[in-house]
């Protein structure tokens, strides 16, 4: 899928005919007749010095090279509009990981996700705060720096449906840990505006694509619906 924006063109006519008088064929064109005529109306007794010819021909030369320099980057940054499109595409269905501090759930999510410690933690508690502020408490005990995988069970944790808030609190008073929250793609959507691809990903709602921390790995269970 090519998604390109096309500019409107309102005023044809006079305007085409200055776009081209401003393109570097247009220049190039007017510089000949302009040295030509430069040259024909010289001063005999004093003629202009050729070094300002070639000088002349220099800066025409680095123009026409600045203008088809701009022209491969527009050709480029649209290629690479459409293979992010199309890599984006790709990922409906598939499972990754984003950072979030919020999550949707309804009565049955089971919902993974993971924390990043800086230092090693006696106590780590992960907090799920839903809209009215009541916390609950996802108790991981002794753990040590780096990764730390959790769960979120709506089911066992009694939580009814709504949007909640995640955060982390350690007794080595370690503050802004990241969490990350794993889901699946449902699908991908091209802003019109332009901005940043969104992924609409299940219990999270739309992300930008830049917000993808993981692709694929111990996803594969996020957001899995218990039937039990």
């Amino acid at each position: 899928m090519n998604v390109t924006d096309t500019p409107y063109s309102g005023n044809t006519g006079g305007n085409s005919i200055s776009a081209n008088g401003n393109s570097a064929a247009g220049m190039n064109d007017m510089f000949l007749k302009l040295l030509v005529a430069q040259i024909q109306n010289q001063d005999p007794l004093n003629p202009t010095d050729g070094t300002e010819y070639v000088s002349q021909l220099a800066q025409l030369s680095q123009v026409q090279s600045m203008e088809r320099v701009s022209a491969l980057m527009q050709n480029n940054s649209v290629l690479m509009d459409n293979l992010q499109t199309l890599t984006t595409a790709s990922l409906v269905g598939q499972n990754v990981m984003v950072q979030s501090d919020s999550v949707e759930l309804d009565s049955s999510s089971v919902i993974n996700g993971r924390l990043t410690l800086e230092h090693p933690s006696g106590v780590t508690t992960v907090y799920v705060k839903d809209a009215l502020g009541q916390e609950h408490k996802i108790e991981l005990g002794r753990q040590a720096a780096g990764l730390v995988d959790f769960q979120i069970d709506a089911k066992k944790m009694n939580l009814p449906a709504g949007k909640y808030t995640l955060s982390v609190v350690t007794d080595s008073a370690e503050k802004d840990v990241p969490i990350e929250v794993a889901g699946t793609v449902n699908n991908v959507r091209i802003p019109l505006n332009g901005g940043a691809t969104l992924l609409n990903i299940a219990g999270l709602g739309e992300v930008p694509y830049n917000r993808i921390s993981q692709f694929g790995g111990n996803a594969s269970s996020a957001n899995g619906r218990s039937n039990s």
